[in-house]
């Protein structure tokens, strides 16, 4: 006898529910879902950059600025270490890919290895640490960063980075932002509805190191101006507007990871835009014992390599806070603020690739798109009618309205975004989830001809077209998650396969349970002699 468990109803009654409620909200104007009660969901589906218009970059992180970065700071390490010691020694500078450093007295070249090996810290999930210490001849000592613990760095750089941007771009008020890794070194950021590229790459693509370093006063104006400073300063140019170069010492006071705020100010004397800065606990003692030992004397405020300004010390700042003044506008202001509330970025990124897809062009996109899906569900659907007629044609369509309300209720509640190939899967699902129905049916049509009742002649094609369905839709659901796994840092590739993914599981559920369910509860009224099918 013809049956459907109780429990299956249920999930079918309740699969529909899930399915009409939150594809509601996306057939809804903007008034009418804002007129709501609020127990009922408002989330809509989340429209990609080519369906709503936005701006798209590929980012590169710069490895080379990485690894000079990371030597440099073992020349400062190598010589705090050294000088910590009592060591004598001389030449520690860059050579070649590593660093290298004279020990003055032979008998203290062993005492120096054994200093410098204690730079040497492991490298997580490698067997080497990250630098390497060698004696060489002539009393030289080298350090070196291994390739295998430069490229653990590069891919630790890169998780960093993208954690940062995406800390900038949500206090730019961008709506739904995609940032993907792609391959080992790139990061993908596409803003919907950021129509300037430019604005959001100022944002994202600078560094923002922000260090308070204070000011050699020892070394002149004019040996600042040629270069020549003490091995534990460097010359720093004034950014724009600003002074000549000048010597400051290399060791920080404090940096700008200890700043629990920053927002965009004005002077009140002058009321020209700047910066309002909070340190944390550890920040406002270091910059209150710098300033307190340091009365009369300049710091130099350095953003990325480049010193805004240079004030002198009139007395301690204890309080913890303080203002960056500089030649901003309003909007360079909000916008260095942004980022150095978000954190310096741990290595440089390089945008390799931008584009900007206008919003009119968005809008036609998603027309076409419905134009599309729309059309194909009339012609599917009339053919069902007329192959199966309007019995079966029909139930077939009501399970095909079940099952894409079902994809995209599935959809707009995982936070899915709809891209324009997404649209194209979309609309291969349509096809798919009728193929399975073809198979029902034609089935149910070769059972009733061999001689069975209906009622057995359904259930026997329901049971025998299952083991086709899901071979069918196994082998199309393992090529989607292929495609969604090398799809890189997503687009077009990824954005269809998800959307594909999530039709085949609805197309089948669909298709085996709720196709089901219409036509046995069809049968239980009618009771029919005969199907019209």
């Amino acid at each position: 006898m013809l049956s459907f468990e109780r429990w299956k109803v249920v999930l079918c009654v309740l699969a529909i529910l899930f399915g009409a409620v939150f594809t509601l909200p996306n057939l809804l104007p903007d008034n009418v879902l804002a007129a709501m009660p609020g127990f009922l969901p408002h989330q809509r589906l989340n429209l990609g950059l080519d369906l709503q218009g936005g701006s798209y970059l590929l980012l590169e992180v710069d490895t080379a600025s990485l690894k000079a970065e990371k030597l440099n700071n073992l020349i400062e390490d190598a010589r705090t270490t050294l000088q910590g010691k009592q060591i004598v020694f001389s030449g520690l500078a860059l050579s070649g890919d590593g660093v290298s450093v004279r020990i003055t007295d032979p008998s203290q070249v062993q005492p120096a290895y054994a200093a410098l090996q204690t730079l040497a810290l492991p490298v997580p999930g490698a067997v080497v640490r990250d630098v390497a210490v060698n004696t060489g001849p002539d009393q030289t000592i080298h350090l070196t960063i291994p390739d295998q613990a430069m490229v653990k760095a590069s891919a630790d750089a890169v998780t960093q980075d993208i954690e940062i941007v995406r800390k900038r771009i949500d206090s730019l008020g961008t709506r739904e932002p995609q940032i993907t890794q792609q391959g080992t070194n790139r990061i993908v950021v596409e803003a919907p509805g950021e129509s300037d590229p430019e604005r959001l790459k100022a944002v994202i693509g600078q560094t923002a190191k922000l260090t308070f370093q204070m000011v050699d006063e020892s070394v002149s104006p004019q040996d600042a101006a040629s270069g020549q400073a003490p091995p534990d300063d460097q010359v720093l140019p004034f950014a724009e507007g600003g002074g000549p170069p000048t010597a400051v010492k290399r060791r920080a006071v404090v940096s700008g990871e200890m700043l629990t705020n920053a927002q965009q100010g004005n002077d009140p004397r002058s009321n020209k835009p700047n910066i309002d800065f909070r340190f944390n606990g550890i920040g406002a003692k270091r910059f209150g014992d710098a300033t307190m030992e340091n009365v009369n004397k300049r710091f130099a405020i350095v953003i990325d390599g480049k010193i805004l300004s240079a004030p002198v010390i009139n007395e301690p700042i204890l309080g913890g806070s303080g203002q960056i003044v500089g030649s901003f506008t309003v909007e360079s202001a909000a916008n260095l603020a942004l980022m150095l509330r978000s954190g310096a970025l741990p290595a440089k990124l390089n945008a390799i690739e931008q584009r900007t897809v206008g919003a009119e062009l968005g809008a036609d996109s998603v027309r076409a798109g419905e134009l599309a899906g729309v059309i194909a569900i009339a012609l599917i659907g009339a053919f069902m009618i007329l192959a199966y007629g309007f019995t079966f044609g029909g139930i077939a369509v009501l399970g095909l309205i079940a099952n894409m309300s079902m994809v995209i209720a599935a959809m707009t509640v995982g936070g899915a975004t709809l891209t324009l190939p997404g649209i194209a899967g979309l609309i291969l699902t349509i096809a798919m989830a009728v193929d399975a129905n073809v198979l029902i049916f034609e089935r149910i049509r070769d059972e009733e001809r061999a001689g069975r009742r209906p009622a057995m002649a359904i259930d026997t094609g329901f049971n025998r077209a299952t083991e086709s369905i899901l071979d069918a839709n196994v082998t199309t659901f393992l090529s989607a998650v292929i495609l969604f796994i090398f799809a890189g840092g997503g687009g077009p590739v990824k954005g269809f396969a998800w959307t594909l993914s999530i039709g085949v599981v609805t197309s089948v559920f669909s298709a085996l349970f709720i196709t089901r369910m219409l036509v046995t509860w069809w049968f239980s009224v009618t009771r029919a002699k005969q199907l019209p099918i």
